[in-house]
């Protein structure tokens, strides 16, 4: 498929050295060996991606030199995942804003879950 496709679909993995198959199904996993590699070789401090979802929102790996950021809470209605953006300051800091899932409420008796989204809180009157 190529190289974009990798970018894409490729996904850290702790628990290989290398290259290794994809449980997606598509592209590689790979250690924290090709991250270090891959710092080294470019001069560069912190790989950031995304595409893949993790439970807090971000999740750092291989000795913080990688995070990943998924801006998707409760992704898909299926996960009970946080969202997360990430911001860079000029002395190159990074720092996260968490975007909680919003609670999951019964609906009109059927058991189905509804995704809307909540309300608007009234307005201060005579403020």
């Amino acid at each position: 498929m190529g190289m974009l496709c990798d970018f894409l679909w490729s996904d850290p993995d702790a628990d290989i050295q290398g290259w290794g198959e994809n449980d997606r199904g598509v592209s590689y996993t790979y250690g924290t060996d090709v991250v270090g590699d891959f710092l080294a070789k470019f001069d560069f401090d912190l790989v950031v991606r995304a595409h893949q979802v993790v439970e807090n929102g971000y999740e750092f790996f291989g000795k913080r030199q990688l995070v990943t950021v998924f801006s998707a809470p409760n992704y898909c209605g299926e996960f009970d995942n946080a969202g997360a953006m990430m911001t860079v300051d000029e002395n190159l800091m990074c720092s996260f804003q968490i975007l909680k899932p919003a609670e999951r409420k019964l609906m009109g008796g059927f058991g189905s879950m509804m995704g809307a989204r909540p309300s608007t809180p009234p307005r201060n009157k005579g403020t």
